[in-house]
């Protein structure tokens, strides 16, 4: 799966954050949610239109992202 297919970002949408599937629902609060001790099952079971991949796809997206700002020169 490629996080590229899932995660998208939209001028007019929360104010261009990365959102799951051109949803209101963003990568950070996902995140958060995981952070926070929600599992899987928990954030689907709160928002059904979410699924495993969508997830997984915040998870890929936040490594992608660290990566790439871990590779910036200082």
């Amino acid at each position: 799966m490629d996080y590229r297919n899932i995660i998208t970002v939209e001028p007019d949408k929360r104010g261009c954050k990365p959102c799951i599937r051109s949803m209101r629902i963003t990568v950070y609060d996902v995140l958060e949610y995981l952070a926070g001790g929600m599992s899987e099952r928990d954030i689907i079971s709160d928002f059904p239109e979410l699924t495993t991949d969508d997830i997984h796809a915040c998870l890929q997206f936040a490594a992608d992202r660290e990566r790439r700002l871990l590779s910036i020169p200082a």
